[in-house]
Order: structure tokens, then sequence, then C-alpha cells
């Protein structure tokens, strides 16, 4: 069986979407790991027998690789001769294509993010606590901002990997508001909601008005400054007067 050859791949992903470098049991359709999709990648390539992959190292649900490795023995039909390395490296990532990442609407993302700037009720950006009917729904969004970056994940990617960062600036936030603001841009870049449904959202006035399924992750979401004004930090008589100690509400 001179046609037949075993071969050793490395391969990099974002495992935000997988549920980890191994394969998953069958059963469990909603979710695939890497290897599931290599192997898929492999099966268009029309093996004589189905290819089973040997990754060397398992990663856990969500987490990216720079670079794994797999090997695999691969025998073509019809006594053709085994591929070279160059003819399968193009054509698996012919077929892995479609498997990577989705390209945004950024000037969609940006003309939506407008749409919150400024004083409104934002009572459909927030989820039901127990806070809800002490604190107004009213907020002001100073600015919102959507700014290309890079990681230091890009220096190692063979292809560029688009990063965006979304910064909300606000003296204060609703419960799950930024989380939900973020994943309505998202929506909106994705082609998933119209600006026009953002806005209908927006004016509903209630958190039902909001589906669940779109709220963005925890991942990701950094607190990254606070400011004060000078008159933040003044000690008044009033103040020093009826509070001599200083606590932290949780």
């Amino acid at each position: 069986m001179y046609n037949r050859a075993r071969y050793l791949i490395f391969f990099q992903y974002i495992g935000t979407k997988y549920s980890g470098a191994a394969k998953v049991p069958p059963h469990q359709t909603w979710v695939k790991g890497v290897q599931d999709h290599i192997e898929d990648a492999l099966k268009r390539l029309r093996p004589v027998i189905p290819v089973s992959l040997y990754i060397s190292s398992r990663t856990d649900s969500g987490v990216h690789a720079l670079s794994n490795s797999a090997h695999f023995d691969f025998q073509r039909k019809n006594d053709k001769p085994p591929f070279t390395e160059d003819i399968l490296v193009e054509a698996l990532n012919f077929h892995l294509r479609t498997e990577q990442i989705r390209e945004l609407d950024v000037g969609a993302m940006s003309e939506a993010a407008a749409t919150f700037v400024g004083t409104h009720d934002f009572s459909s950006f927030r989820a039901i606590n127990s806070d809800v009917a002490f604190k107004s729904p009213v907020k002001t969004l100073d600015a919102v901002r959507i700014e290309p970056r890079r990681a230091f994940i890009c220096e190692h990617f063979h292809r560029d990997v688009p990063l965006w960062e979304l910064t909300f600036q606000s003296k204060s936030f609703l419960y799950r508001q930024v989380r939900r603001m973020t994943g309505a841009l998202v929506a909106v870049g994705q082609g998933r909601i119209t600006l026009t449904k953002l806005r209908e959202i927006m004016e509903a006035r209630d958190s039902l008005a909001y589906p669940s399924t779109m709220t963005a992750p925890a991942r990701g979401l950094f607190l990254t400054r606070v400011n004060y004004n000078e008159s933040d930090l003044l000690l008044s008589p009033q103040t020093s007067a009826s509070a001599p100690s200083i606590g932290v509400d949780e």
C-alpha cells in the first residue's frame, strides 16, 4: 500500500466555541471539539478508510492553542500517491476556513453604539435582581467606543485575527447592563438583529424585551479605570461629624 502515509500536523485554534481539543460523543450534537472539525475536513478529502486523529494534547472547553499537534494515517482512493505536505495543508485549510472567525460589520456596530450615548432609560438592558425596585433605570453614558486592538496572540497566529475593544464610559451601570449592550452590538455586527430592532428593544424599556441568549459572557469583560472628581475626595464637616469610620457596602 504505497499510497498510504502517516502525517504529523500542527494546528492553531481560537477555542471559544469548541468543547475542547478532543472529539465529543456522537449524542452531543450541539457542540463539537476541534478533533471533530479536523476529521470532518479530512473526510472531504475522500480517504479509503475513515481517518482517526490522534491528538497530542487535550485542552479544556474554551481554551485556545497556539500550537497543538496530531498524527493520522491517510490512504487515497484509486491508488493515487500520498498528498504532499503543501497540498495537504492547503486542502485542510480550505475545508476548515468555514469554521474560523466570523467577520463583524464594525460600521453598523458604531452606528448602534451611538444609540446608547447620552441619558436614556436602560430598563431593557438590565437583568432582574433584588435592586430593581430601588434603582432608577436612567443612566448617562458619556462614551461608547469600538476600536481595533492587537494582543500577544496575534503575533503567533498564521492569519490575521481581528480583535476589537468595546469601551463603555459612565458614572455607573445597571446590573449586567454592559454585558447586554455588548451582546446587542455584536448581534448587530453579525447581522443577527438590525439597528431598528435594537432601537425597539431600547424603547420597550422592559428587561424581558431583551433576548436572554444575546447577553455577552462575562469573560473578556474588564473594569479598566475609576475616575474621581476633586470634589468627591473632599471631606465635608457633615461627613466628618456623622461618619467617624469608613465602611464599604457590599
